[in-house]
């Protein structure tokens, strides 16, 4: 891990979790999620410290354990730390139950819920300007990922998106897109499209993007996420369940599961079938105690 500079007091740390720093003018800094736990946040630490920096402010992209499971050791280790996230991501952020329960459906299986702390809020972010330590910073609402998952972006036109496009190596990993929703994901790409910035941070990507470069990656992840509705409007030329579609999509896409990417992908399914679903492309039948989807005759 290294801090990295991108332009004038905008850097980043390039970690499993790339780390967006902009550093004020007393060397206090403010972060841009925080890692996904305590030894991440550690290391991160270690870098501001090789920097002379000082972590005053942390604004989380979203509520993923990966971009906000350092907060609780800033907080201890810099009393007075304040978190910033958007209104929507506070909620869960707040409430570690509910992302498992969100894949599980229930009071999840215990593999599922690894965590019980709370990442507590100080403040929540509006679209467009914020004023942090008298510095302006931009808010984007970037729902799709997670319902209210924000971009930010410096005064130096240096946009940190989050999870809300996934990298091109990303793609090649896991390409059935984790989605909350799939409408609001092409909205958001489409979106930061024309985004007023010159340099994009994707939070799972081995470097920073240009804007032309930024571009391409949009199009691949829209060309990916059409790819997988096409696949399921195929599939669904008989009836299936979920299960049935989401284990198709595996043998397709050589997608490799555990039990926790399981839920993910399951989850994921979900949400195209929801979004198909409500477009009127498909109908549903129940069975025998199953729930059957299948395409609509036009």
């Amino acid at each position: 891990m290294e801090l990295t500079k991108i332009k004038g007091s905008t850097y980043y740390i390039d970690a499993p979790t790339n780390i967006g720093v902009y550093v004020f003018k007393n060397k206090n800094c403010l972060l841009i999620d925080s890692g996904k736990d305590t030894g991440a946040a550690r290391k991160i630490d270690e870098v501001l410290k090789q920097n002379g920096l000082h972590p005053k402010y942390i604004i989380n992209t979203h509520h993923h354990m990966d971009h906000c499971g350092g907060n609780v050791y800033f907080k201890e280790e810099y009393p007075g730390c304040l978190v910033y996230t958007s209104e929507k991501e506070k909620l869960p952020m707040e409430n570690p139950h509910l992302y498992p329960f969100s894949l599980f459906g229930a009071s999840p299986i215990k593999e599922l819920h690894k965590s019980n702390k709370e990442f507590l809020v100080d403040f929540v972010t509006v679209e467009g300007e914020n004023k942090i330590n008298d510095e302006k910073f931009e808010i984007i609402s970037l729902g799709g990922h997670t319902v209210d998952l924000i971009g930010i972006i410096t005064h130096e036109k240096v946009c940190f998106v989050g999870d809300s496009v996934f990298s091109t190596e990303i793609l090649e990993k896991y390409s059935l897109p984790y989605l909350y929703d799939v409408k609001l994901e092409k909205d958001t790409l489409n979106k930061l499209k024309t985004a007023d910035a010159d340099y994009f941070v994707i939070s799972h990507s081995n470097s920073v993007l240009t804007k032309e470069e930024f571009m391409l990656v949009i199009d691949k992840n829209l060309a990916n996420i059409e790819n997988y509705e096409n696949q399921i409007l195929d599939l669904l030329d008989q009836p299936l369940t979920r299960e049935d579609i989401l284990e198709n999509l595996s043998v397709l896409n050589e997608l490799a599961m555990d039990f926790n990417q399981y839920h993910i992908n399951f989850s994921a399914v979900s949400a195209f079938v929801a979004y198909l679903y409500n477009k009127n492309l498909l109908q549903y039948s129940i069975d025998d105690g199953k729930l059957y989807y299948f395409k609509k005759p036009q």
